[in-house]
């Protein structure tokens, strides 16, 4: 799982990072919010969540992780691009936004539960 998180947080870097420059060389910044969450529920989170799971490889052995990972990479796309049609003027969109969100928050539910359930001790074996 560690790396399965690894990878995906680098696609929503690469995301996150080429949205933030099309918006710089368009002048045009009303998609903030979208890039702000893409690299910090994508790429920020996801990458910590492998290191963890790096770390303590009981963790990212449980069914919490793989469901974490699903959850939260089948939710944040859609809570993204519902954001973004949201953000240009398209309200009808606010549904993907709350069910994505809401789901993305849930993954991060089952995250907490594991990191709570299965992380013991330090990677060294000292309490």
């Amino acid at each position: 799982m560690a790396r399965r998180f690894l990878q995906i947080a680098v696609v929503y870097l690469l995301a996150g990072a080429l949205l933030g420059l099309t918006m710089g060389i368009r002048q045009n910044f009303s998609l903030t919010p979208v890039h702000a969450h893409t690299l910090l529920l994508g790429w920020a989170s996801l990458a910590l969540a492998g290191l963890i799971y790096h770390l303590y490889p009981a963790a990212g052995a449980t069914r919490l992780a793989k469901i974490h990972f699903w959850l939260h990479n089948l939710a944040l796309p859609v809570f993204m691009i519902g954001l973004a049609f949201y953000l240009s003027g398209k309200p009808a969109f606010m549904p993907a936004v709350a069910g994505g969100a809401t789901l993305v928050v849930l993954g991060i539910v089952f995250f907490t539960i594991n990191v709570l359930r299965n992380v013991r001790s330090s990677p060294s074996g000292a309490q």
